[in-house]
């Protein structure tokens, strides 16, 4: 199960967005075909290494991490979640302060990674951190808006629309489940940053979100962003079903 789409077109071009994705694009397309050396020695010395930040070096890789992906399904995930949930932050916040909000939280995240395996010599990378940080404020200021699962079961495919704070909730749940039982010293994903990053997110936002009057925006919204919603058609699974006898 993973959203593929929200029901609420941005108000303006999200430039920032479009910006952020195609230089995450841009970076990957850079370096996926160079040789396994080349491709270590470039995260060797961009990606964040805990144990290094620990010890005072390397505050730089908090920023370039966030444009480093360990595969295409790392990237394409990542840009998925950022192009659904980054416009209409984008449109609320405004170009230059959405960006802000982007690398405040990526940079919050990379830190509470550390601080979570304050001795990992593992590389850490990707913009999961700063994303998770977008769904956070995402959540914050449009909680009831509309995102389209898609739910796979087996041979079984099906669209439905559910309220943005379900998919979130139940995304943050399994962060929460993944970090208890992950040793971040060994490597894996990197559950506590992505918590982390969602609620920097979530608090970054705070004061957009009271400025906007607080509970009287969402009045005013009724907890979607301020657009008309886009409406989909769903068709039922073309896949044939097998019946027993």
């Amino acid at each position: 199960m993973f959203p593929i789409r929200d029901h609420n077109p941005s108000g303006r071009t999200p430039y920032v967005v479009y910006s952020l994705m195609a230089a995450n694009i841009l970076v990957y397309l850079g370096y996926f075909m160079l040789d396994n050396a080349a491709v270590n020695q470039l995260f060797y010395d961009w990606a964040i290494f805990p144990v290094r930040i620990t010890n005072g070096q390397g505050f730089e890789t908090l920023v370039s991490s966030m444009f480093l992906h360990a595969g295409f399904m790392h990237l394409g995930g990542n840009m998925l979640f950022l192009w659904i949930f980054g416009d209409n932050l984008e449109d609320e916040m405004g170009h230059i302060p959405f960006l802000l909000f982007y690398l405040l939280t990526g940079i919050a995240a990379g830190l509470i990674h550390v601080a979570s395996a304050p001795y990992s010599q593992v590389p850490t990378v990707g913009a999961s951190g700063a994303i998770a940080g977008v769904m956070g404020g995402y959540l914050l200021l449009f909680p009831k808006a509309k995102v389209d699962i898609l739910l796979i079961l087996i041979i079984f495919f099906r669209v439905f629309a559910i309220p943005a704070w379900v998919m979130l909730g139940v995304w943050l749940g399994l962060q929460f489940i993944g970090g208890i039982g992950a040793n971040p010293e060994t490597g894996g994903v990197a559950y506590w940053a992505h918590s982390g990053g969602f609620f920097a997110g979530l608090i970054l936002a705070v004061p957009l979100w009271l400025r906007r009057g607080g509970p009287a925006f969402w009045s005013r919204t009724h907890g979607h962003p301020p657009h008309p919603d886009a409406e989909y058609d769903y068709t039922s699974s073309r896949i044939p079903k097998v019946r027993r006898r």
